[in-house]
């Protein structure tokens, strides 16, 4: 005789150490709506923070990298390094940058002087969008749907929290570095990765025009 589990059907089972069969769910459909929802409020209220300044609000880039990385946390994200995960996260970074520099040369677009507080503030807000975009949610779709969804979804994050502070236009190309550093996360297998390209890249724009 044995037992029906046509309802385990589509859910991921272990053994247990007495033989009993455990069910290991997919995380709920709410929970991925509420990390995007939670996302989409930071994104208004920096908006609201920032006004006219836009991106160059300090106050406002502070306010919604602190909501991110509290909601990072709370998601029990975790940052993992090695020198694989750091090569693969300065190598995209790297390529991220390079036809910028290639097309436009590399000078200083902003004043040195202030390049060292400007890299702290940048780094802190960088690191913060992937360790909640390429971190949580990038977990919580990976789990419930696939690698190629997370990938997608938080591409589609990634531009879309970008246009209240510089426009529509911008959609294309930050799309297409949301998928660049989501296909660097599938690779390295952390957020950590990601998020040095991004820093990276983000430190290269400061010498381009």
């Amino acid at each position: 005789m044995t037992a029906d589990t046509s309802h385990l059907a589509g859910r991921a089972t272990t053994l247990g150490p007495d033989s009993g069969l455990f069910v290991v769910a997919r995380p709920a459909k709410s929970h991925v709506v509420g990390l995007l929802t939670a996302f989409s409020g930071a994104v208004v209220v920096r908006a609201a923070l920032a006004g006219p300044a836009g991106a160059r609000s300090i106050s406002a880039s502070l306010t919604f990298a602190g909501v991110l990385a509290v909601l990072a946390i709370g998601c029990r994200v975790r940052p993992q390094l090695s020198l694989r995960i750091a090569a693969i996260g300065v190598g995209v970074a790297a390529l991220l940058v390079l036809p910028a520099a290639l097309h436009l040369g590399v000078r200083a677009s902003l004043p040195v002087h202030s390049f060292p507080t400007w890299a702290v503030l940048t780094a802190f807000v960088a690191g913060a969008e992937e360790a909640f975009l390429r971190g949580a949610v990038f977990d919580a779709v990976q789990r419930r749907h696939s690698g190629d969804a997370a990938v997608v979804v938080a591409a589609i994050a990634f531009a879309a929290l970008h246009v209240p502070l510089y426009g529509w236009h911008v959609v294309p190309l930050d799309f297409a570095v949301g998928l660049v550093l989501g296909a660097t996360r599938l690779v390295a297998g952390t957020w950590t990765a990601p998020a040095i390209a991004h820093i990276g890249a983000d430190f290269g724009g400061w010498w381009l025009l």
